[in-house]
């Protein structure tokens, strides 16, 4: 077969576009009448944007040289070097927005948390590739792979940045699940957070979820031991969440919960964020206001609008068609990962598409929630589009691996 049928011509020119995307918005809400209320740093990062996206250019076009077990065999090395250096920069690294996410190496500012989401996923396609199946009997790779993951989530904890260890917990029933893990018992590994998450909202709403999960169980299970399980920790969810919003958090976590609860009760303080980002959106109608012609953006009443918000600067200026083709692109390159995936015949490039894909999607949910007020505001960027120099390359890179274990899928399927 000709070479260029075997590769994924789509899913580059979706990155493609996804990244032009990306541009032009950071160009907006950086370059336009915003950059003279804005400091000279900020003005910059479409410039370094623009770097960062030559260089993942070049990382993307040599990881296509790579053979496709070479991944595999350097999984651990890299997970490894990656939490050296994790450790590392909880005591010499660089703090900004709160989290001492930053290592500078030669000049270079690398969110080392970005590079542990992509290791973590290798590492752990490595480890359930070898172990082959996991099942209910069979506790102890399942037990490995939630240490493997919760290693890495608990050390960007330390580091202050909960939203990037957020996304890797939440990976750890989808790889299992994946791997042969039973759904009810993938379901029950999920159960917490939708409880947590009613919770916050309202506790008479973490109970009635806590019910629904315990019956939805009931007919996947269909053994009692699991639902009841589920609702008794449902239940210590519901308390444990009220304990932790009222007497664990700090102030400012307080007020940040109260804000997405209800952002009118502090307009000009923890709520302005959700109201300016709704606004924002909304204000773009059908069409949008046009290009750099969005009054939220260019009048900079949007927060951090070329990094967390940036999906509310594509609402506003191009509107519901602009954001709608935003969100088609990025569920279009989901779904070709996982269909992707679910071609391969090999089962560590199957959950490594399925992780990444999965990785995106947990990514891309919890942005847009924030953008549009179904998620509290944690400080996570919307892949490919956000400005961020680190976050951008590691994505890339993700991709990359993807498009040459889809290019190798023969090659790799027989020989390995």
């Amino acid at each position: 077969m000709v070479w260029y049928r075997q590769f994924d011509w789509l899913l580059l020119i979706c990155w493609t576009l996804l990244t032009i995307i990306g541009l032009t918005a950071i160009y907006s809400a950086t370059q336009g009448p915003v950059s003279e209320f804005l400091p000279t740093y900020i003005q910059a990062n479409f410039t370094n944007q623009l770097s960062w996206v030559f260089i993942s250019i070049v990382v993307l076009v040599g990881v296509q040289f790579a053979a496709p077990s070479t991944f595999q065999q350097l999984s651990y090395l890299f997970y490894l070097l990656c939490i050296f250096i994790g450790i590392l920069t909880i005591f010499v690294g660089v703090e900004a927005g709160g989290a001492r996410s930053w290592f500078v190496i030669g000049g270079l500012r690398i969110q080392i948390s970005e590079m542990m989401k992509l290791a973590t996923i290798l590492v752990v396609a490595t480890y359930l590739t070898s172990e082959k199946d996991i099942s209910a009997e069979r506790f102890k790779p399942a037990l490995i792979v939630v240490l493997l993951m919760l290693f890495p989530a608990g050390i960007i904890i330390l580091q202050n940045d909960t939203g990037t260890a957020l996304v890797i917990i939440a990976l750890i029933p989808v790889m299992l699940f994946w791997s042969g893990l039973p759904r009810g018992i993938s379901l029950f590994m999920v159960s917490p957070a939708l409880v947590a998450y009613f919770t916050i909202i309202n506790w008479k709403w973490g109970i009635i979820a806590a019910i629904v999960l315990c019956l939805i169980l009931f007919f996947v299970h269909r053994r009692p031991g699991l639902p009841v399980a589920s609702f008794i920790v449902g239940m210590f969810m519901v308390i444990g969440v009220q304990v932790a919003l009222h007497q664990i958090l700090q102030p400012y976590q307080q007020a940040r919960i109260e804000a997405f609860v209800n952002p009118a009760l502090d307009p000009h303080g923890a709520g302005w964020n959700v109201i300016q980002a709704k606004t924002a959106i909304g204000s773009g109608g059908l069409f949008g206001k046009g290009y750099m012609q969005g009054t939220q953006t260019q009048l900079r009443f949007l927060p951090e609008q070329w990094t967390d918000f940036i999906f509310c600067v594509i609402g506003e200026e191009f509107g519901f068609i602009g954001a709608g083709g935003v969100l088609l692109l990025l569920g279009f390159m989901i779904l070709r990962l996982l269909a992707n995936g679910a071609d391969h015949k090999h089962p560590f490039a199957q959950l490594v598409m399925v992780g990444i894909a999965s990785l995106f999607f947990i990514q891309i949910l919890i942005n847009i929630g924030m953008a549009t007020g179904m998620m509290p505001v944690i400080g996570l960027p919307l892949p490919f589009l956000s400005y961020g120099g680190s976050s951008f390359l590691a994505c890339t890179l993700m991709i990359a691996i993807c498009l040459n274990l889809h290019f190798n899928r023969r090659q790799f399927s027989i020989y390995s």
